[in-house]
């Protein structure tokens, strides 16, 4: 299995040290949106690990183990020359031990609690996130060194994660479901809501017609402006142009769902496929 999975990762045109992007489902492309329009001239190689999906309801022993195994099975072949971890669930459990065991340079994302407050007005913010991240220690940390004089409601919810992945698929969620499931950050009147897991920013349009009088705030550009720095200290000219520029799309598993491989299509990619990972 190990030999059939070079032989396919080998036959992929993905380019030379792409930046390799990785979220357990669709939440990555927004950051992989706003580092292509950032730095249109860098490959990429998206992977959309789906046979592990969803990264929140798994233990930060399982989900180190599942990341390790994809970088260990992927880095060889594709060589990357930057890994962005695209999923605030990740992020916050296995940036360090990714640190120790591979020489490229390593983005996180993290919940963008610090732009939230600095905009708000009347010092009411939301988070809106995965279970797993609102309860962790990590965001309580950051609240506290960010948000500190603000008044903050978490939401934790697997049901928005599920209603993003419809979405990249062209399918409208339910606005009243919607509204049920962010009732308290409505309640608490913030003025600023956080959507601290990458997969939310694919329901902004939908959740600015439920309150267009809230900014929902994402890290997305922030992620993009990181990879850029980190580019430019490496040396940018080892870029190519953007007439050669590839980008690829894999979803682990036995196979993709052709809603997806057309809407990831559609993006910009120019090859999408699955593999058994």
């Amino acid at each position: 299995m190990a030999t059939d999975l070079r032989d396919c990762l080998g036959g992929l045109s993905y380019g030379n040290s792409p930046a390799l992007i990785l979220d357990s489902g669709s939440g990555g492309l927004t950051v992989w949106g706003e580092i292509v329009r950032h730095l249109p001239q860098l490959n990429t190689f998206y992977l959309a690990d789906f046979a592990a999906y969803p990264y929140g309801l798994k233990s930060e022993q399982e989900l180190t183990d599942r990341v390790i195994l994809l970088l260990q099975t992927l880095v060889p072949v594709i060589r990357p020359g930057l890994l962005v971890v695209a999923c605030n669930t990740a992020s916050t459990i296995v940036l360090d031990t990714i640190r120790q065991q591979f020489p490229f340079p390593v983005v996180g994302v993290v919940p963008a609690v610090k732009t939230a407050a600095s905009l708000s007005r009347n010092r009411r913010i939301g988070v809106l996130a995965t279970p797993g991240t609102v309860q962790r220690q990590y965001l309580e940390d950051l609240i506290h060194q960010h948000a500190s004089d603000c008044q903050v409601t978490r939401v934790g919810s697997n049901a928005l994660v599920g209603w993003a992945e419809d979405v990249s698929c062209g399918q409208l969620p339910d606005l009243e479901l919607l509204q049920r499931e962010i009732v308290p950050v409505l309640e608490a009147e913030c003025d600023q809501v956080v959507l601290g897991c990458t997969h939310f920013p694919l329901l902004k349009p939908f959740l600015l017609q439920i309150s267009p009088h809230i900014g929902w705030v994402d890290s997305g550009q922030a992620i993009a402006r990181r990879v850029a720095d980190l580019l430019t200290m490496a040396g940018a000219s080892t870029l190519p142009g953007e007439s050669s520029v590839r980008h690829v799309a894999v979803s682990s598993g036995t196979k993709v769902n052709p809603e997806w491989e057309n809407g990831v299509a559609r993006l910009g990619f120019h090859q999408v496929m699955s593999l058994s990972i």
